[in-house]
């Protein structure tokens, strides 16, 4: 006997687990888990929360997974193949997925035949201090957050690693809603690891840190953001963003040649 309409189109739906990586993020998983509530599987992948963030996941239902973090690209590359369905989208939980971008995941799934890419980038609006930023290069900011979980993985890399995917990746209309730092103690607290992810990452790529690189490269960052980028119509926020941008920048050089001296005084003691 042949199906219906409905029974046919629930037959080829593709279903859907959202990746929630967590570390005590009581203040932003309420509002990630309530957006994507509507997906088959809510993943939360902790690293040993020690505020209500466990809570909060369960009270949505979510399966928590609980892995040591060394650093984004790893964490999720554990915790993607213990996703319970073929699709996953991978969802910061200072993200919340726009109620369009939903829709038109939802109904690519439920297409005929299923999505035809590996994966879907996606853009994201960004709000620094509360404040949209439209300009500095943020606006044209797209991650690939939308794969099959068995066609795509993140490279081992410490920071800013995109996604590698075996296959075509299409780009969606929809966007995420990116809620970044609200305090400059927010932003801090977070400096120091990334900066030292990202002078490892510089250090494995056979990087070095020269005095040239040091004075350039932070002053090239602020220029392209706040002017070629045209961060000064973001305000103050933008020149804060475009100058903490900077900072960062020779934070990392200046770790890197700390590296490097570190490298050396081995080297003259292990000749000694």
């Amino acid at each position: 006997m042949q199906s219906g309409p409905e029974e046919a189109g629930s037959r080829v739906a593709e279903k859907l687990t959202v990746l929630v990586p967590t570390r005590n993020e009581e203040a932003n998983l309420r509002a990630c888990l309530e957006s994507v509530k509507w997906a088959d599987q809510l993943l939360v992948v902790d690293s040993f929360s020690t505020d209500r963030t466990l809570e909060i996941a369960r009270e949505f239902g979510a399966r928590i997974i609980q892995h040591e973090y060394l650093n984004s690209a790893a964490q999720k590359n554990w915790a993607i193949p213990q996703a319970g369905h073929d699709w996953v989208m991978v969802v910061d939980a200072d993200e919340r997925v726009s109620p369009g971008l939903a829709a038109e995941v939802r109904g690519l799934l439920a297409g005929p035949g299923g999505p035809p890419a590996a994966g879907y980038r996606m853009h994201r609006r960004t709000f620094f201090f509360g404040k949209e930023i439209r300009h500095c290069g943020w606006d044209t900011d797209s991650v690939v957050r939308l794969f099959r979980k068995d066609r795509a993985r993140y490279p081992d890399q410490w920071v800013h690693a995109d996604m590698i995917v075996d296959g075509p990746v299409e780009q969606l209309e929809g966007k995420f809603d990116h809620y970044t730092y609200r305090t400059l103690d927010q932003y801090f607290e977070k400096f120091g690891r990334y900066t030292t992810w990202s002078a490892r990452d510089l250090a494995e790529r056979g990087q070095r840190a020269t005095v040239l690189k040091l004075l350039a490269r932070p002053a090239a960052r602020f220029v392209k953001m706040y002017f070629l980028r045209l961060g000064f119509l973001d305000g103050a926020a933008g020149a804060v963003l475009c100058g903490l941008a900077a900072c960062s920048v020779f934070t990392k050089y200046a770790k890197l040649w700390e590296m490097q001296l570190a490298g050396k005084k081995g080297a003259g003691e292990t000749g000694a």
